[in-house]
């Protein structure tokens, strides 16, 4: 049952169903997401423990309605001025099966309304699903170079890995227990190793935090960005061999984020309940590394990233992402061309590791 569901639903409630799901050891724990598509209707979200892992089960669940303004739970009585003559549940009886790839749930809340959903999971594989043009590095750079420069973001990955968060990719899916079981530990902790104190309730120093904490390996639905081709081509070709003989590519994933931005709604929050891919620019709070990587990064709630922006692609016919793939023959003349621009290990990662990085490169044959 471990992952994330997103089906829809029929019954008293059509619309859209999200569940994010752990694995917590000897039970699931859940937060799930209902998203009906009259908006005369409140979002609700629904949080629940199982007794154990069986496959056939059923379970109490506490009901919270969804803030139309935050997206985030909250209390009937802050929000019930905005949906006159409607109730909204407390508790809601959840019964189902799971198999594999497959959900059924029916779901009977206190006052007495009635849902069921059946969702069948697509099969995930890690290798990207979006399609390369594999070109040289001649003839990236001429690609490039013809992109305005503000309106498209970069990334670049050593192979076609599927675009997925670190968070993710590490089988974690509820973000509201990410804030407050992981993040306050993890601040507690790293507030004795940072010049500053970051203040959490902040916005801009929130963003921040989780932004440091993902360039230094910590796992957060974070993706990093750059505003630079060149940069990101640094990164793509920065752990392949001077040597590696072997008949595969590097892969740089370019964003239309200018378009995207302005098709679709972005949230500064990180659990809200309407499925996202938003795109941020945080303040460089302790973190040397933000401009010289001429940085953006994408935070999102969903897991298979790519087939989200299909599906929006699709409704908007038009074309958001796509890739270039260059052959790992042309790392060695890559990395000296992106050398002579000053994208180096040491510019990318001012401190001690990046300078040795850098020498090592130009130091060593291996």
């Amino acid at each position: 049952m471990k992952g994330q569901w997103i089906g829809r639903t029929l019954g008293d409630q059509v619309g859209q169903i999200i569940i994010n799901v752990d694995d917590r050891g000897d039970y699931f724990s859940s937060v799930g997401f209902t998203l009906p598509d009259d908006e005369n209707f409140p979002a609700s979200a629904g949080f629940f423990k199982s007794h154990d892992k069986r496959k056939d089960f059923s379970f109490s669940a506490l009901v919270s309605p969804v803030d139309p303004g935050t997206g985030l739970p909250s209390e009937w009585k802050n929000i019930e001025r905005l949906y006159p003559g409607i109730s909204h549940s407390n508790t809601a009886t959840v019964s189902g099966h799971f198999e594999d790839n497959e959900l059924f749930m029916n779901i009977h809340t206190d006052i007495g309304v009635k849902i069921e959903s059946h969702i069948t999971r697509r099969q995930f594989s890690e290798r990207s699903d979006c399609p390369g043009d594999t070109r040289p590095w001649d003839e990236y750079k001429k690609h490039v170079t013809s992109l305005s420069e503000s309106e498209y973001l970069f990334r670049g990955q050593t192979k076609q890995w599927k675009l997925r968060t670190a968070f993710h990719r590490r089988g974690r899916y509820d973000l509201g227990r990410f804030i407050t079981e992981d993040i306050t530990k993890l601040h507690r902790r790293l507030t004795a190793r940072t010049k500053h104190v970051f203040n959490l309730g902040i916005p801009n120093e929130n963003g921040a935090f989780f932004n440091l904490a993902q360039h230094h390996g910590y796992p957060t639905p974070l993706l990093d960005w750059t505003f630079s081709p060149y940069v990101a081509a640094f990164f793509a070709f920065r752990n392949v061999p001077k040597k590696l003989e072997r008949d595969e590519c590097v892969r740089v994933f370019i964003f239309d984020q200018e378009k995207w931005k302005s098709d679709w709604p972005q949230f500064l929050m990180l659990n809200t309940a309407w499925p996202h891919f938003s795109i941020m620019e945080f303040l460089a709070i302790d973190n040397e590394r933000l401009v010289p990587q001429q940085a953006a990064t994408t935070v999102t709630n969903i897991d298979d990233v790519e087939t989200y922006i299909f599906e929006k692609e699709r409704e908007k016919n038009c074309k958001y992402l796509s890739a270039i793939d260059i052959p790992y023959s042309e790392r060695n003349k890559v990395i000296k061309e992106l050398s002579y621009m000053g994208i180096t290990a040491g510019s990318m990662f001012p401190g001690l590791d990046g300078s040795c990085e850098e020498l090592r490169e130009k130091l060593f044959d291996e």
